[in-house]
């Protein structure tokens, strides 16, 4: 194993995963200045961007805690140059270790057990790059469709195309949240707790308006603390 993680920090390794790091933090800083473009057009003050991304910011506090959590565990195995990268560019941590995990067992050892050798991580490193395939050309090839498909769906109707958008969110996040309310244990605390955290802090937003943009934060937060208090 020691062989492994010497091959997987080797400074090619960072360079060659900094590369695509720096690309996505490019691309980021790109979407930026275009939403301040865009912004001018539809009326958005400059003022109100500040407050989006301020909401954004601290929203994102709760999913980052569980990403680095993981990140650390996937460090110690294929090494921290990949675990920065795959989590860099895709940031979906539980299904970039189960893909790992597939990769050892493809090999027929246990991820980061006895036996994970150099063959076994480059599997666990060509699954990765392999899982996440699909969805990037799926973007690349009709994501410019998608568009007029949701145009075409609300018969343009403003207000019955914005109900559509909002039961779709409302259904894709039903779908990833149902897998925890049938669960026992951990999952099943995650999501009540959190639900219920919710539903207080934005009954208390009505009261105290400044905490409305750290509701979902602190939701997340209250869900995680809880949870590992019980398990």
């Amino acid at each position: 194993m020691e062989l492994v993680l010497q091959v997987a920090n080797e400074f090619g390794v960072w360079i060659a995963c900094g590369f695509i790091v720096i690309l996505t933090l490019i691309q980021a800083l790109l979407y930026y200045r275009m939403l301040f473009k865009a912004a001018k057009i539809v009326d958005v003050s400059e003022s109100q961007l500040k407050q989006a991304f301020k909401t954004g910011a601290i929203t994102s506090i709760g999913p980052v805690i569980a990403i680095f959590i993981i990140m650390v565990g996937l460090m110690s195995v294929i090494g921290a140059p990949m675990a920065w990268m795959r989590l860099s560019i895709i940031g979906a941590a539980p299904t970039e270790l189960t893909a790992a995990q597939v990769g050892a067992d493809a090999v027929g050892v246990p991820f980061g057990g006895e036996g994970y050798d150099l063959y076994a991580m480059a599997s666990s490193w060509w699954t990765m790059a392999i899982n996440g395939v699909g969805w990037l050309l799926l973007v690349g090839l009709f994501a410019h469709k998608l568009e007029d498909l949701r145009e075409r769906a609300g018969a343009g109707d403003a207000a019955w195309l914005g109900i559509l958008t909002s039961a779709a969110m409302i259904g894709v996040f039903g779908y990833f949240n149902s897998r925890n309310l049938i669960a026992m244990g951990g999952p099943l605390i995650a999501a009540v707790s959190g639900g219920l955290s919710m539903v207080i802090l934005l009954q208390v937003a009505k009261r105290v308006p400044a905490i409305k943009e750290f509701t979902l934060g602190i939701a997340m937060l209250a869900g995680m603390t809880i949870t590992m208090l019980l398990t």
